[in-house]
């Protein structure tokens, strides 16, 4: 009975020390206004729970991500999610009244916990967005907070050896896309500008490595979709500020 007692408590003891790092959340699930001429809204974002720094700044990052994306006039002053849907709506119905054939409207936005350890946590947003024209636009963006100090991560704070990463990641890149080494890096079709390799807006942790996402027209046309790179933490390591073991 001792021995079963003690496979227990060692068993509890295991997944304590693995939880006992991990932020509280609940989910925020937005709608827009139902009506006939209203676009079509609808916001599924984590929203976290603990009264910590990080937390904080967890929730004020995606709220400005969310406003960011549906807010359409620079002059309106937009300082909630709540505000940022009517901006949306009042646009759409605004068109629609001098377009009457105007395309319904509409714009997808989900958030997701995709990475978290003790020091740090990421999340990645997807959106599409549509108002009209020939397509919509799907874009990804990865969050990256520290955890001990409470703030949001540029990405060059990732890393120890930010140089050192860009140039593994271009060889990595050129690999992944048949790209020769010795050649120009849009010899093959890309549009890095200055004819340069660069790092993409979004970089965040994942399970898998580190990953990179070039988004629709960052480097590459619309139909060649979005570009993404994953650099297991076994390679990259030696660069990150934050080592993960691997």
């Amino acid at each position: 009975m001792k021995k079963y007692l003690g496979v227990l408590l060692f068993l509890w003891i295991l997944v304590g020390c693995q939880t006992e790092h991990k932020l509280t959340f609940e989910p925020l699930n937005l709608q827009g206004e139902s009506c006939q001429n209203c676009p079509e809204i609808t916001i599924n974002i984590p929203h976290a729970l603990d009264d910590t720094g990080v937390a904080t700044a967890i929730n004020r990052s995606l709220r400005e991500e969310v406003i960011a994306l549906l807010s359409f006039s620079e002059n309106e002053d937009v300082g909630d999610i709540d505000q940022a849907m009517a901006s949306f709506t009042d646009s759409y119905k605004e068109l629609k009244t001098k377009f009457p054939d105007e395309i319904g409207w509409e714009a997808k936005i989900n958030g997701e916990i995709i990475y978290e350890d003790a020091n740090l946590v990421t999340i990645v947003v997807n959106s599409y967005t549509f108002t009209g024209g020939a397509h919509g636009y799907g874009s990804t963006s990865y969050l990256n907070f520290d955890k001990r100090k409470g703030t949001e991560l540029e990405n060059w704070e990732l890393f120890d050896d930010p140089e050192g990463f860009e140039k593994f990641a271009e060889t990595k890149f050129r690999i992944q896309e048949d790209i020769p080494q010795d050649s120009n890096i849009n010899a093959t079709g890309f549009m890095f500008e200055g004819d340069m390799f660069h790092l993409p807006y979004n970089v965040g942790y994942t399970q898998d490595g580190v990953q990179l996402i070039y988004n629709q027209y960052e480097v590459a046309s619309y139909a060649d979709g979005p570009i993404v790179l994953t650099l297991p933490y076994a390679e990259v390591n030696v660069y990150l500020k934050r080592k993960v073991k691997s």
